[in-house]
């Protein structure tokens, strides 16, 4: 006679389902932290962009104010500073007063918008052509917060003998998309008597 063999199951204790779980979990874990990853990289691309957008728009009212002082420094005379004009509309100023000392006290040039003490903005706004300045909004995107801006001081003659003209400091701020998004830049300009010599910093 045959008799059957039985085989003793054993109790599953769960070990594959355990297994499994936590391995979900890792890679949720993962997943989570890539994703995250992305978005601070979204975030450090787009503050990267904006920061040079600024910068550009410094750098063109910068520019702007050279040629400004090449066409018109022999018929300007320097005046105290104390509104704000527009070179879009034909005007502009060389500042007999110092940017840095006309500000209120504690305020550094590098806070924008400039305004000397106790009264309103200071300075001249460019804004160059194809620049669209408004606030950003999400409709217009590539929209700048403010128009670029300089400021012109009178730094004297020039301390070469051989090379006669006036030495200038020009200060310029542009915006990103938004206020908290801005650039500061500074250059000394000379603008020398001979036409031969006439040129930049």
């Amino acid at each position: 006679m045959i008799t059957p063999t039985y085989r003793v199951r054993h109790s599953q204790r769960g070990v594959v389902l355990v297994s499994s779980l936590l391995l979900l979990l890792v890679v949720t874990i993962m997943a989570l932290s890539m994703f995250r990853s992305f978005g601070i990289q979204e975030k450090v691309a787009g503050n990267m962009r904006e920061k040079q957008r600024a910068l550009q728009a410094a750098e063109s009212a910068q520019q702007f104010a050279e040629l400004w002082l090449i066409n018109n420094s022999a018929t300007t005379v320097p005046a105290a500073c104390n509104s704000l004009l527009s070179a879009n509309a034909g005007l502009g100023q060389i500042c007999s007063n110092k940017l840095w000392q006309s500000l209120p006290a504690g305020v550094t040039v590098a806070t924008v918008p400039w305004a000397v003490a106790g009264a309103a903005n200071v300075g001249v706004t460019y804004v160059p052509p194809g620049m669209n300045v408004a606030a950003a909004s999400a409709s217009n995107a590539n929209a700048y917060f403010g128009a670029p801006t300089f400021y012109i001081s009178d730094s004297g003659v020039s301390v070469d003998p051989n090379v006669p003209g006036e030495v200038y400091q020009i200060d310029a701020f542009g915006y990103g998309g938004n206020g908290n998004t801005a650039a500061v830049v500074e250059s000394t300009y000379a603008v020398y008597s001979s036409s031969s010599n006439r040129g930049g910093p």
